[in-house]
């Protein structure tokens, strides 16, 4: 009987110990890129915000009325024109989606500073 009890003592305090384990992660440490960043990174950066600035905006609503137009008005086309066509249009679609939620929703954290401090002088 007496084993029987530590066995159950023993899977108890395994529990808790797995619980431990699992709801008390290690805090992880966030860090900004300095100049330490891998070689492709700055060019994947221009990429970025040549994707999504007001050029990009524009050329995506261009694209879509072009590549809409084409479908609609350009008869019979051959497979790979079709295809080129849909490929255009899904790319200005997806530029022009991105552009719209940032201006709809903002494009990431927004810091404000406390102006109030400095102009009283407690800064």
């Amino acid at each position: 009987m007496k084993l029987h009890n530590n066995h159950n003592l023993g899977s108890f305090l395994a529990i808790i110990v797995l619980a431990l384990v699992i709801f008390m992660p290690e805090q992880a440490y966030a860090s900004v890129g300095g100049s330490g960043g891998l070689p492709y990174e700055s060019w994947l950066t221009s990429l970025r915000n040549s994707v999504t600035g007001p050029v990009a905006f524009t050329l995506s609503i261009i694209g879509i009325v072009v590549a809409g137009g084409v479908l609609i008005l350009g008869g019979d086309l051959n497979g790979f024109f079709r295809t080129l066509v849909f490929l255009v249009l899904v790319m200005a679609l997806l530029v022009g989606a991105q552009n719209m939620m940032g201006t709809f929703f903002g494009q990431g954290a927004e810091i404000a500073f406390n102006t109030v401090d400095r102009v009283v002088g407690n800064a």
